[in-house]
């Protein structure tokens, strides 16, 4: 290995330089304190676990983004989290166990064996919150709300949102009796909008008639909020369940979009993402210019269920350096103080004073190449009027 090689990052890996760095601690410890005052209470699970506890009711894709190794202690078989979801569902499920709603956030590092997109990392910040013991619309319209707010303290302009209810399809799926290949191809085939292949695969499914145009109709029931109207109409002679879930995607838009007016909103009943664990609404944050999510989320009421204790749940997540890469939010740099190199006692007073105020306070070393201005410093430590002072430089 060349010298050159032992700096060059993995593909898809990164590191924040300081003025990066600094950013992204900012806007954490903003969303932190965003999340504290909605009651979310913050948790962090470990960056390697069984890969049972990772994998849980999340289907097949978090399998392949999943790294997988050895435990040389117990021969078990481990994974690096490419999502903490499953393990903050195991929180709430078997290590709290409380019977009332609970609020959690999280933030840390999850790995990905393949970037979601071309030059995409593999090394996300994932931040997000979860609602748990709570079935009803409210949880998801704060849920929804929180990310929104989300946004709003990151500085990210211009969002839409893409709403969906994966209820919708999977109830249309039963009623037509499809067996699970079938409802996978069908899956896959809606999330590309492929309607040619659509109508190709259900012309040679032996279905009802009605069901086989209300599945076809699917891919094209996207728009505004009317588009839940036109759905009614579509979906007729849909069983019940369809048309529970239209009117629970309905209240929960009506709500939301009362509270945020200034926020696009697009309804895509083909909007499946996260469709093998998701159990109701889903819900994915685009802004102009970027074709992936900025963020997703919905509602997951199963997940918690291998852990011993399913209860209803909703939640979101996000990527820190993606928001940091989007925002128009300005960051103010820091003071940063210069002092001489001094042992005077009053001058070593004066540094723990303005440290323990929160001010930066660089010390001269002895000897040491740069000035204040080398350092990055915009004031000094000097005596003024026979008083050690701050002053510009």
């Amino acid at each position: 290995m060349t010298s050159k090689e032992h700096w060059v990052l993995p593909q898809g890996i990164e590191e924040a330089l300081p003025e990066h760095a600094a950013r992204l601690e900012i806007l954490r410890r903003d969303l932190l304190g965003l999340y504290s005052t909605w009651g979310y209470e913050l948790v962090m699970p470990p960056f390697i676990d069984h890969i049972e506890s990772l994998l849980t009711g999340t289907g097949h894709d978090l399998d392949l983004q999943t790294f997988k190794l050895i435990d040389q202690v117990s021969g078990r078989t481990l994974g690096v989290r490419a999502d903490m979801t499953p393990q903050v569902a195991r929180i709430d499920a078997h290590h709290l166990n409380r019977d009332v709603p609970t609020r959690l956030c999280y933030m840390g590092t999850v790995l990905h064996a393949r970037p979601d997109c071309f030059g995409g990392t593999r090394s996300p910040l994932q931040v997000g919150a979860e609602l748990y013991g709570h079935a009803g619309v409210e949880s998801d319209v704060e849920i929804l709300g929180l990310m929104l707010n989300t946004f709003l303290i990151a500085g990210i302009d211009n969002v839409f949102i893409d709403l969906g209810n994966v209820d919708i399809f999977k109830a249309l799926a039963k009623q037509a009796k499809l067996n699970s290949e079938d409802e996978s191809r069908l899956f896959e085939m809606l999330q590309r909008k492929a309607v040619p292949e659509i109508e190709q695969l259900l012309a040679e499914l032996k279905i009802d008639n009605d069901v086989r145009d209300m599945l076809a109709s699917l891919a094209e029931l996207n728009g505004d909020i009317s588009v839940l109207q036109r759905a009614r109409k579509v979906l007729a002679k849909a069983n019940t369940n369809v048309h529970a879930a239209i009117d629970y995607l309905e209240k929960t838009a009506q709500l939301i979009m009362a509270r945020f007016n200034n926020v696009g909103f697009n309804f895509d009943l083909a909007e499946l993402h996260g469709y093998h664990y998701q159990t109701g609404v889903v819900f994915a944050a685009f802004v102009p210019g970027s074709g992936e999510a900025i963020a997703r989320g919905g509602r997951y009421d199963d997940i918690g269920q291998i852990f011993g204790r399913a209860r209803a749940a909703t939640g979101f997540s996000t990527d820190l350096k993606l928001l940091d890469n989007l925002t128009t939010r300005q960051f103010e740099k820091a003071n940063r103080v210069f002092a001489p190199a001094d042992n005077d006692a009053v001058l070593q007073k004066k540094i723990h004073d303005l440290r323990s105020q929160g001010v930066c306070v660089v010390e001269q070393l002895s000897g040491q190449n740069g000035d204040a201005k080398a350092m990055q410093c915009n004031q000094q430590l000097q005596i003024v009027d026979g008083l050690w002072q701050v002053t510009n430089l």
